[in-house]
């Protein structure tokens, strides 16, 4: 078995890995969210330029450590050089439990999903399952469909795929993101042309800056109330977290380190040219939604189905099953819509699935050769890939898709992300000071503001959602903590073994 991993990637591959890995459904759906939590066109906005910055920063400052450790782990590497063993392992374990197998299967049952509108029958229910909610501390009964099974299978093919080799899991992360890239480009760009006929954009920034929140009351009717000073704040605070669930997954790239060609330079670029194309993508698609869109608008019945009045009168806020990129689209195409949609987001959520099954075993594979993770994800096959570290990931995503947990789970995953990027850029600081004369081929851009304006901002929105949403932060807090038992089991069997 070949024991050396192939520097196969260039620049472009890595930059495509990077928006790859960041594009999945999440922009087609959460602006319906965010429009209802913020009421406005100018403050839904904002939020998308304030997740493109904090992002970029993020990026920015990962450039410098990536060019310090090009090695497989990306970040696992970084947090261990800064912070010991221990921190860095609760990194991999919470990437391991909820991280990116949660996103896999999110992905993964999202594309079934979207299948479905092609093919309705994908929705029957294949068998039922118990599952214990941990949220209401009881059992309760899931449906797995044939969704669910599609996309479990979507995983097991991309797995295969690039346990084969790099270059098969290559030709499909260019062959996708390069799709999905020119879809949404030519779907902005058609989506603002049309829209500024409308007249919609225009009427969502009469009052562009009037925030209001609309939520459901006790008797589950839809209030509306006013927002200003302290509880826009907070708002904001707590709603951003789905536009950068949709921007996360950026740091991937650097977990594929050891496997990309002239890594000290094409590693920082392809951070900051993958996180700035996503970025520009991102607020002119939400510039489409409002130019195409009313942004409030009122629930309306889905069983009378895609109409140019009902999706106007739904608008943003309330868009069929928050779908509001195919509430867009409908305005441009008609009824063909739904199905254009549905084939775009497949494309992007078989491509996000692609980059994130081929980075994250890397990270395994990079645990296991420090002894903690399991032995045999240390052995690469006889194609240079950590096989068995992807089947592991893959096997553990699978079983989170069949049993909803992932629904649960991704709302603890950004957290978590967010709590290990302040660790890990919190380390940048740690390793200029410990380490001054280590070779460094790329400084971090505007250091040392740029890192500490992400870290000012990543510790107010972790500190916000602690507050404020407490029953997600603490069971994503509780799901870090109890990686320091398994850590211990890990260096006990190591201890043995030695």
């Amino acid at each position: 078995m070949s024991q050396e991993t192939k520097k196969s990637l260039g620049l472009l591959d890595a930059t495509f890995l990077v928006a790859g890995s960041m594009i999945g459904s999440g922009i087609f759906i959460v602006s319906s969210e965010m429009s209802r939590d913020l009421g406005s066109a100018g403050w839904l906005l904002f939020t998308w330029i304030l997740t493109g910055f904090i992002t970029l920063f993020g990026a920015l400052s990962y450039g410098e450590l990536a060019a310090m450790y090009p090695t497989a782990g990306g970040q696992f590497v970084y947090i261990k050089e800064a912070f010991g063993r221990l921190p860095s392992f609760l990194y991999g374990w919470t990437v391991f439990t909820v991280i990116q197998t949660g996103v896999i299967a999110a992905v993964a049952v999202a594309f079934g999903k979207f299948t479905a509108v092609f093919f309705p029958s994908l929705s029957t229910t294949l068998f039922t399952i118990p599952e214990f909610d941990i949220t209401i501390l009881s059992m309760k009964a899931v449906n797995v469909t044939y969704e669910n099974a599609l996309g479990v299978g979507t995983v097991l093919l991309l797995t295969y795929l690039n346990s084969r080799g790099l270059q098969y899991g290559k030709i499909v992360l260019n062959l996708f993101t390069g799709s999905k890239l020119i879809a949404l480009f030519l779907l902005i760009i058609i989506g603002i042309v049309v829209g500024i006929k409308t007249g919609y954009f225009g009427a969502n920034f009469n009052d562009a800056w009037h925030a209001t929140k609309t939520a459901k009351n006790e008797a589950g009717n839809w209030v509306t109330t006013e927002l200003t000073g302290f509880a826009l704040l907070v708002v904001l605070s707590t709603t951003i977290i789905n536009s950068l669930f949709s921007s996360d997954a950026w740091n991937n790239v650097t977990f594929i380190a050891g496997e990309i060609r002239n890594p000290e330079k094409n590693l920082p670029r392809s951070l900051f040219l993958g996180t700035f194309i996503v970025t520009i993508f991102y607020v002119l698609a939400n510039v489409a939604y409002v130019a195409l869109l009313p942004l409030h608008g009122h629930p309306v019945d889905p069983a009378i189905g895609y109409t140019q009045q009902g999706v106007i009168d739904a608008g943003i806020q309330h868009a069929q099953g928050d779908l509001v990129g195919t509430s867009a689209a409908y305005m441009i195409f008609g009824n063909p819509a739904k199905y254009i949609m549905a084939a775009l987001i497949m494309i992007s959520t078989f491509g996000c699935n692609n980059g994130v099954i081929m980075a994250g075993s890397r990270l395994f594979y990079s645990m296991a050769k420090e002894k903690l993770f399991f032995s045999q994800a240390a052995r690469l096959n006889k194609h240079g890939v950590p096989a068995r570290a992807m089947w592991l990931q893959s096997g553990w995503g699978c079983i989170l898709a069949f049993s909803g947990s992932y629904k649960l789970l991704i709302k603890f995953a950004t957290f978590g992300s967010m709590v290990f990027y302040i660790v890990t850029i919190a380390g940048l600081f740690v390793l200029r000071k410990r380490l001054p004369n280590h070779p460094r081929p790329y400084k971090a851009f505007g250091y040392p503001i740029v890192p500490i304006l992400y870290l000012i901002f990543a510790t107010l929105i972790c500190v916000s959602l602690t507050i404020f949403t407490p029953q997600d932060t603490c069971f994503s807090i509780l799901l870090i903590l109890l990686g320091i038992p398994v850590y211990y089991i890990f260096l006990k069997e190591k201890n043995t073994n030695a």
